[in-house]
């Protein structure tokens, strides 16, 4: 079924306005919020791989879109994107849902030990 990923719906390509009125096509059908920088895609490893490879089933291995990953020179961009975008599925930045969410929560924990910290001076 087009348009679909072990389940889960995925949008067909878009052509989208930015800030500035240019127009981007978004071949993976991924929208970013508005003040979320994306050109570092167009240096990643990534272009021009199937995506795909990057959305494995549920217990398929992550290990090749891993590997795509790791000498990627905005490995840190893709991932900081998926991160403050929302993302929660794939591989981003060479990292997988499930760590993806281990960040999030680790994060939020130190933003609430500084607000404490904060709160007590």
């Amino acid at each position: 079924m087009e348009g679909t990923f072990a389940g889960f719906w995925r949008p067909k390509p878009v052509t989208a306005i930015g800030s500035t009125g240019e127009r981007r096509i978004n071949t993976m059908g991924i929208i970013a919020k508005p003040d979320l920088d994306t050109d570092w895609k167009d240096s990643s490893n990534c272009l021009g791989v199937d995506p795909d490879l990057f959305f494995p089933e549920r217990g398929a291995s992550t290990r090749e879109a891993k590997e795509v990953c790791r000498g990627c020179i905005v490995r840190e961009d893709c991932l900081e994107y998926a991160l403050l975008n929302g993302e929660k599925f794939g591989i981003w930045g060479g990292m997988s849902e499930r760590e993806r969410r281990r960040i999030r929560r680790q994060r939020a924990l130190e933003r609430q030990a500084a607000a404490r910290t904060a709160e007590a001076v």
